[in-house]
């Protein structure tokens, strides 16, 4: 786990991050055991699954520019929101936190290591690991892996 994904799980509450285990570890079981076509259906849901940092880049995004655009075209005042938006982007990338993160990890929304291990896990449910057994060198390995 990288450190930035770290000081997400850092900065959510002990219930959000159970929450969002207990979720994944249900999927791993669901989808798990139900043969090769549950788990590439599974796999294709989890390419388009957004990770919490896309979500909270997303949503700054448009608040700030809804405020840019309310602000020249409505009240100079919201202008203060662009202002509000940008510094918690800021706090989320410089300690991991920022306001809107609890209230999203309870919604469930996972970091892309979060998203990743349920990835993982499936393919390794598959068998997917199982040809990396018999690739010899470092670049038959890493083929294996980018297939």
């Amino acid at each position: 786990m990288n450190k930035y994904e770290g000081r997400v799980r850092e900065s959510s509450t002990d219930t959000a991050n159970q929450k969002i285990d207990r979720q994944t570890l249900e999927n791993i079981e669901r989808y798990g055991y139900d043969g090769p076509d549950t788990i590439d259906q599974r796999l294709k849901e989890l390419e388009k699954e957004w990770d919490i940092e896309r979500v909270l880049e997303v949503n700054a995004s448009t608040l700030a520019l809804s405020g840019i655009i309310l602000g020249a075209t409505k009240d100079k005042r919201w202008f203060i929101l662009p202002g509000i938006v940008t510094s918690f982007l800021l706090q989320h990338g410089l300690q991991g936190w920022c306001p809107p993160l609890p209230i999203l990890r309870k919604l469930g929304f996972r970091t892309r290591k979060e998203i990743e291990e349920e990835r993982v896990s499936l393919k390794a449910l598959r068998g997917d690991f199982n040809r990396v057994l018999g690739a010899t060198t470092p670049a038959g390995v890493l083929n294996v892996v980018r297939d």
